[in-house]
């Protein structure tokens, strides 16, 4: 599993010209299966995605897609993360 954890570059105002075709980017990885989770931080400086891809470079290839990476709008980093315990509802995102 992977976080991606944006932070933005660029003012609120110039990020809000973008959302539209960032969530359409997001809905699509939904769709695919790529995403399982997504949202704002707070305070709002960027944003967080959940990703149970296996392939690294292929999530980068994915991550280069976005809207808000084609106009240089945040910095991506992503940490891989195995989860060991969950609660109950959560128990899909546990790896073996």
């Amino acid at each position: 599993m992977y976080i991606i954890s944006l932070t933005y570059k660029v003012p609120l105002e110039v990020v809000d010209q973008h959302l539209e075709d960032h969530i359409a980017y997001l809905n699509l990885h939904y769709e695919l299966g790529n995403f399982h989770a997504s949202g704002r931080k707070v305070p709002r400086t960027g944003g967080i995605i959940l990703s149970k891809m296996t392939d690294k470079l292929q999530l980068a290839t994915i991550l280069e897609q976005d809207p808000f990476k084609i106009h240089d709008l945040a910095d991506y980093k992503i940490t891989e993360f195995i989860p060991s315990k969950t609660c109950e509802e959560w128990s899909f995102l546990k790896e073996s």
